[in-house]
């Protein structure tokens, strides 16, 4: 699942399927309505491999599904692509042709976590930005490999801590856990611990590695502020905090009763 360097002549390569095509076989799915469900949705470019040239289209990500409409106001899908035992990959960006943000799914067909190249065709798409193909392959990654315990960055913290149970008693996510115990063998003496970035390639391959469903572990090469990063990334990554919306106010009323309890204290 971690992207490979990939030459410029990959990057501009037709090797993606016609995706209408492939999508609109006797076993496609009804269409659902585009907010029932959705993911994520946003307009990609999708190449089309017979002409080599790029359709806008409007995206839904459900399910397993990434169906594409011919805009956001259609209800009836052009075409879907499969999910299930796929790869996403970010590409290489191509110097000579700047602003082009290309990912791709590649099909796998088994459904299990097979590294192994893969010969299949696959299905290039491109964002309008950097940001936005990050989200699409955070989001796909997740629908991809949440059944094995992985797309675990942006995923809600329950969910996480649900599937992990599978395998034990457990409070916290897995990756919570080594974290912190990294941090706590190797990094209280450190300075700027959490203040001090860590090196922001390894920050992704191991946010990356995580998501498909690894567990990497860190060893006594491995940076403190690197994993210190991470850490932060995940937290930050939650779509809802820690400390619950519904439960903010009475954290922050309970802060103020035991600041006020500290001053009759001193007062005293």
């Amino acid at each position: 699942c971690s992207p490979n360097p990939r030459s410029d002549k990959r990057t501009t390569r037709s090797k993606s399927m016609v995706m209408g095509e492939v999508s609109r076989g006797s076993c496609r799915p009804g269409s659902p309505s585009l907010q029932e469900g959705a993911l994520k949705a946003g307009w990609l470019k999708k190449q089309r491999s017979i002409m080599k040239n790029w359709q806008l289209r409007w995206f839904v990500l459900r399910s397993d599904q990434l169906y594409f409409y011919k805009d956001e106001e259609e209800t009836k899908p052009q075409g879907f692509i499969p999910l299930q035992g796929c790869q996403v990959n970010e590409l290489t960006a191509n110097p000579d042709e700047p602003g082009r943000h290309l990912f791709e799914i590649v099909p796998g067909g088994t459904g299990e976590k097979d590294r192994a190249p893969i010969s299949h065709e696959s299905f290039l798409l491109m964002a309008s930005s950097q940001t936005d193909m990050d989200d699409w392959v955070k989001a796909i990654r997740r629908v991809i490999w949440a059944p094995f315990g992985g797309g675990i960055f942006g995923q809600r913290l329950e969910d996480t801590v649900q599937f992990e149970r599978k395998f034990g008693p457990r409070l916290a996510p897995l990756l919570v856990e080594q974290c912190v115990d990294f941090i706590r063998e190797r990094g209280l003496d450190e300075e700027g611990l959490f203040r001090m970035p860590g090196q922001a390639n390894l920050v992704k391959d191991l946010q990356e590695a995580f998501d498909c469903g690894d567990k990497p572990l860190f060893d006594s090469n491995t940076d403190v502020h690197t994993v210190a990063s991470l850490l932060k990334l995940y937290l930050r990554e939650l779509p809802e905090p820690v400390i619950p919306f519904s439960k903010y106010e009475d954290f922050l009323t309970c802060a103020q009763l035991l600041a006020k309890d500290e001053e009759e204290v001193c007062t005293v």
